[in-house]
């Protein structure tokens, strides 16, 4: 009895995990050579491939003028969006050196980690207004742009007109972060919609 749990435990660690489809388009990472990001973006867009490169812009200072650069906010990293017939493509395209897995196993990313970078670069801006009456002290809400995307917390207190201390958890640890309302997204609208 206890030999057949561990052959089946042993059968089914070894098995792997594909994400890859045949109908449905899903989201991988690819690892290209290092600052040629954008170069791996522009040869997959051109067989077709759709792609996203979240990029940031960086002030770099001279002695005679001020650059503005657009760099990768994730080194040597470009996310493509394909079905399993695209997967020999992508390979073959230059400076790609393999698709990101875990273990052996090729994880798709999901749809709105996508979204989650794109809101960190500003890609992705709040799409609507909230008023200021309709979010209350103690509701949980999530970080919708700049550095924090992502993370969720709860209003503890308001603080001016368009501005609320939020408590945050990561990690383990609280902290309370002042940030303008057009930054929150209450998640009771993320219930209704889900």
């Amino acid at each position: 009895m206890i030999q057949e749990r561990m052959t089946n435990v042993a059968t089914s660690q070894s098995k792997e995990i594909n994400h890859l489809d045949s109908q449905h388009k899903r989201w991988f990472a690819v690892y290209t050579k290092y600052k040629c990001e954008k170069y791996v973006s522009e040869l997959l867009n051109k067989k077709e491939v759709n792609t996203y490169l979240p990029l940031q812009t960086k002030l770099r200072r001279y002695t005679r003028k001020i650059k503005k650069l657009q760099i990768p906010l994730i080194n040597n990293y470009v996310f493509v969006q394909i079905k399993s017939s695209e997967y020999i493509t992508v390979l073959e395209t230059e400076y790609i050196y393999r698709f990101v897995r875990q273990g052996k196993n090729l994880i798709s990313i999901p749809e709105n980690e996508i979204d989650i970078l794109k809101r960190i670069v500003g890609d992705i801006e709040s799409m609507e207004v909230l008023d200021v009456h309709s979010v209350a002290v103690g509701e949980e809400v999530e970080v919708i742009s700049g550095q924090l995307t992502g993370l969720r917390g709860k209003i503890v207190s308001k603080w001016g007109k368009k501005k609320f201390v939020v408590e945050l958890k990561n990690i383990g640890y609280l902290f309370h972060v002042q940030m303008d309302l057009a930054m929150l997204r209450p998640l009771r609208e993320m219930k209704v919609t889900a």
